[in-house]
């Protein structure tokens, strides 16, 4: 198969997950860093300027449109560097050089803010100045991907077994907005920790502690971080004891219900990242896997922020239709 097919064949939503002008938005962003992250490379190597024109030497097998698209492909399909190497026609190294080169780029890009294409977040700081400055009430949340077993022998290899799904497993919290859209994942650690002494060691506590009018809302693995932010976080409330009046019990359903009806938008998002499959269960080597995330969590981010805001109807109760007299 040519580069052009090729190209056709794999620009297409079905392979990609991105629609063609999100396509060509993303490879126009990455070719100036690409172009400089190479120029660094060989002045490097060669320990001085550049003594031949702009150009020269050998091309490139794959050019940058066609390293961008494979590097796409790969995080969206999982699929062998052989089978890319195959449709192109070239060596498999010549594709794991391409994607070595094209995924930290997509990593660092950071997260999509809704209504402003040209600010993006990148850091936990910015994600809780963006959502002070603009009164959004944060949902967090975590999810585990299941990951290589570490080998026999190796200290700490009990530390990636998840107690909740007793699998190997990475975690990541992912914070989103009351709309589903993505404005920042990270915090990747071991299975067996904890979510909340994630958001602690991760700074997401202290970050609650400087901006006051930053408000969440969180499942019962968070009860601690309520505990200690009762006027910021909101948790489940607590379950009544079996001898609650049985109108207790009642409230305590109805607000439970409510609250995660507020919440699920943000496993709705964590339901987006999870189509892309290295993030269903991750085959390469789990040092790759905080990169790999955060390339696609960026990519989601994309999509996510062009959502526009959802207006919830009441939860009261209302009548169907009047009743003739």
């Amino acid at each position: 198969m040519t580069h052009y097919r090729a190209r056709a064949a794999l620009s297409h939503p079905a392979f990609c997950g991105l629609d063609r002008a999100h396509l060509g938005g993303l490879i126009e962003e990455l070719a100036d860093p690409w172009t400089a992250r190479c120029e660094s490379a060989l002045r490097e190597r060669r320990g001085g300027d550049r003594r031949r024109a702009a150009g020269a030497g050998p091309d490139h097998q794959l050019v940058f449109t066609d390293r961008v698209l494979v590097t796409v492909v790969y995080l969206r399909l999982q699929l062998p560097h052989a089978a890319l190497a195959e449709l192109y026609g070239v060596t498999r190294p010549t594709v794991t050089r391409a994607i070595h080169e094209i995924r930290p780029l997509l990593a660092a890009r950071g997260f999509a803010v809704p209504d402003q294409p040209g600010l993006r977040l990148r850091t936990l700081a910015d994600v809780f100045a963006y959502a002070e400055a603009e009164a959004v009430e944060l949902r967090i949340d975590g999810t585990e991907t299941q990951v290589r077993r570490p080998k026999a022998g190796r200290p700490g290899r009990k530390a990636f077994v998840s107690g909740k799904k007793k699998q190997n497993t990475a975690k990541t919290t992912t914070i989103g907005d009351g709309s589903g859209r993505l404005l920042w994942s990270g915090a990747d650690r071991p299975g067996r920790m904890h979510d909340q002494t994630a958001m602690r060691t991760e700074g997401i506590a202290e970050q609650l502690r400087l901006h006051p009018q930053v408000t969440a809302k969180v499942d019962e693995g968070y009860r601690g971080l309520a505990n200690d932010f009762p006027e910021q976080v909101q948790a489940p409330p607590r379950k009544p004891n079996n001898e609650a009046p049985l109108g207790e019990r009642y409230a305590w359903r109805e607000a439970r219900r409510r609250q995660s009806s507020a919440r699920i938008c943000v496993e709705h998002t964590i339901g987006e990242e999870k189509k892309w499959r290295p993030l269903q269960r991750y085959l390469c080597r789990r040092e790759s896997y905080a990169e790999t995330h955060a390339a696609i969590a960026g990519l989601v981010s994309d999509r996510t922020a062009r959502r526009a805001s959802r207006r919830y109807t009441s939860t009261e109760l209302v009548l169907a239709r009047r009743t003739a007299c």
